[in-house]
């Protein structure tokens, strides 16, 4: 079982990063998928999702992970060190992600197996924009509430690592209390895309979809801005059966 979750993450992290996408160019993005309780992957600092390869991934201690961000004051030098140290086989050259911390918090929700961390150029031409936050206020069309949830979560931009970690955190518990539900997307201002999922194939959806709403969005702005859904079209739409159904269908539930 171990093996084969990094098997599919390693292809996942190919779809994500085929250039035909432009999801990421070089080096850009991260990902992750959760082993067990103890352990997840996650891609090593300084490798491409384009041409990912087993061995660009890293086992990683959740327990360890955590302990590290219990620290405080850490340096550059300190965290990188410290990501060295939460890795289960010492022996490995490579060194986890910096995002690290962010995936050990987000895949330790329930039901949240794999995450996929893109740059879409589609997304951040929104989220760099000084509308973003109001772009992504509400939702336009059914599609994008059955795989990219009710709402996502929104984080003005924070510098990467512990502090970005933290932000998600507390961004993510604010909206589980107000959805009662672990969201799907989550759009980092001036950053990036991250979508979680319960399967390899939920993550790819739900990027897909999140880059076609950001083009929806973009066009919106040339007609006037966008004519979002009432609380009630989304909570509708959200609950309907038949769309449940589609969710199962299409591997996104």
């Amino acid at each position: 079982m171990k093996e084969k979750i990094r098997q599919d993450l390693v292809q996942m992290s190919l779809n994500l990063g085929d250039p035909s996408r432009d999801y990421i160019i070089l080096g850009e993005g991260n990902s992750s998928a959760r082993i067990d309780a103890e352990t997840f992957w996650v891609k090593a600092s300084g490798a491409s999702l384009a041409d990912l390869t087993a061995d660009d991934l890293v086992e990683v201690s959740f327990a360890k992970v955590f302990d590290l961000m219990k620290q405080e004051n850490l340096t550059d030098e300190e965290v990188h060190s410290g990501l060295k140290s939460v890795c289960v086989d010492q022996r490995v050259s490579a060194v986890p992600s910096v995002e690290t911390f962010l995936h050990a918090i987000l895949l330790d929700l329930d039901r949240i197996s794999f995450i996929g961390h893109t740059h879409p150029t589609a997304v951040n031409a929104i989220l760099c924009s000084k509308k973003a936050q109001e772009a992504y206020s509400g939702s336009l069309f059914p599609d994008q509430i059955v795989y990219c949830g009710p709402a996502p979560v929104f984080v003005p931009y924070t510098d990467p690592g512990f502090a970005l970690a933290y932000a998600i955190r507390d961004h993510v518990k604010t909206f589980i209390d107000h959805w009662g539900e672990i969201p799907k997307v989550i759009l980092m201002q001036n950053h990036g895309f991250i979508a979680l999922g319960n399967s390899p194939k939920e993550v790819e959806n739900i990027t897909e979809m999140g880059v076609k709403v950001a083009k929806v969005i973009l066009g919106t702005y040339a007609l006037g801005g966008p004519n979002f859904f009432s609380q009630e079209n989304v909570e509708r739409i959200h609950t309907r059966p038949d769309e449940q159904y589609r969710k199962k269908i299409w591997g996104t539930r």
